[in-house]
Formats: C-alpha cells, structure tokens, sequence
C-alpha cells in the first residue's frame, strides 16, 4: 500500500529522493525545509593542501561552480559517504577515499592515510556543519581550514498543504536526512500546531544524531541501520503496509 512522504531536504536533492520514493510505490510531497545559497566569491585557499573534505553533496556542487575547481581536483578527496563520492567522481575527482556516512566517521580514515607534516586539510563546508572535524584534527597537528562555499537558510513555514496533510493524518511518514532539517521541522511542527494531530506520523531519520532533534516531538521515530538514504529508504519500505 502507498505511503504519502514528506520530503524535507533541499533542492536538487528533494527531487531525485521523490523520484527514488515514487519508484518504490510510495506517494512524495515536496515542502524543502532549507534553502541553499551558494558563495562562489569566497576565496578557496589551497596552497600547500594535502586533501579536500568533503561533508555534503552542496560542498560539490558549491566547488563545482567555483573558479579553484581545476586545482582543487589535483588533490585527493575524502567524501563522507558513497553518494558523495559518486558526485566528486562526477565532477572529475579521480582520488577519492568514501567515509561510512558520517564526518565523524572520516576520522579514522584521515589520521589513517595523511599525515600533518605533508599539508593542511581544508574541509569545503557551510556556516554550519553537524560534526565539527576542526578540534580533533588540530589536536593532532593538522592544519585545519574551513572555506565557507555555501549557506543553508531554514525555512519559515510549513506550506499550507503540508499542515493539512499532517493534521488530517494524510502524510504517514517524514523523511529526515540532516540534524538541521530535523530541527527545522521539529520547529515548525511546533510552530503550526500540528503535533497533537499528527501523532500517527513516523520519522525516518538519517542517524540518531538527526533522530535526536526531533524526539522531544514524542513522535514515533525510526533510524536507519547505517547512516546512508538508501537505508532510509528501506527502512520506510519495510513499514509500509501490505496492499
């Protein structure tokens, strides 16, 4: 039986996760709770960088359209997951190390294949970032640099459609990919009243640190088995009800 999803990440990513939703029988609704700014004016520094960091699709595509891209793909690549890292390779990283999913699951991968006398690290990112890399690799001698490429700006509301659908019970499940957006969302459930009412909505979340933002909510709330959206996604397919 269909499920009706609210997709809540971003364009381009809201799209292309409808598209994989529909695929699987389920019913998507769009309502991106961030909104993307891209900076292509902040200087990339560089020189005497050992490896790029790279955290979010957004980073990619915020370097992609930057004017350091033909330097910055001479370096190798740590990406945080496998989506990640078919987008680097996409746009002409051929070194590329996948992390598990997370940023602080890089850690072992970096302290493992670099080292701090050989450069510094540069972390292409937003303002704000789910894991800071910056304290753990500093302590360890890295030099650390965070180029800030691109802004997140969080939504004010909720579409009226979208309250409606989770007042009446319509919309059945949410899917949450980011602390951010899940605190976006908490906020705005909150704001609009709409938690009382939607107590039968389920929140299929990223990892727990994303889970974490939205449990004060007192909705149910279901974590994928490994941080990575096709897990998400199989976690919705198997709570979906037989037809």
């Amino acid at each position: 039986m269909t499920m009706r999803v609210l997709v809540t990440r971003p364009e381009f990513d809201a799209t292309r996760e409808a598209e994989a939703l529909a695929a699987h029988g389920h019913d998507p609704v769009l309502a991106p709770l961030l909104a993307i700014e891209f900076l292509p004016d902040v200087p990339l520094d560089l020189d005497g960088a050992q490896a790029l960091i790279v955290t979010s699709r957004n980073a990619l595509r915020a370097l992609e359209a930057h004017e350091a891209l033909p330097q910055a793909l001479g370096l190798p690549l740590f990406a945080v997951g496998e989506a990640t890292a078919r987008s680097a390779r996409r746009i002409g990283f051929t070194e590329v190390t996948i992390g598990p999913g997370t940023a602080a699951g890089l850690l072992p991968l970096i302290r493992q294949e670099l080292h701090p006398e050989k450069g510094a690290l540069v972390h292409v990112a937003a303002e704000a970032v789910a894991y800071d890399l910056k304290p753990a690799l500093e302590e360890e001698g890295f030099t650390f640099r965070r180029p800030v490429l691109y802004r997140s700006h969080p939504a004010r509301a909720l579409p009226d459609e979208i309250v409606s659908g989770l007042v009446s019970g319509d919309i059945t499940g949410v899917i949450l990919l980011s602390p951010r957006t899940a605190k976006t969302f908490a906020a705005l459930a909150e704001r609009h009243g709409v938690v009382t009412q939607a107590r039968s909505l389920v929140c299929y979340c990223l990892s727990q640190a994303v889970a974490e933002a939205v449990t004060p909510l007192g909705l149910a709330v279901r974590v994928a088995a490994h941080p990575r959206e096709e897990d998400v996604l199989a976690l919705l397919d198997s709570d979906a009800p037989s037809s």
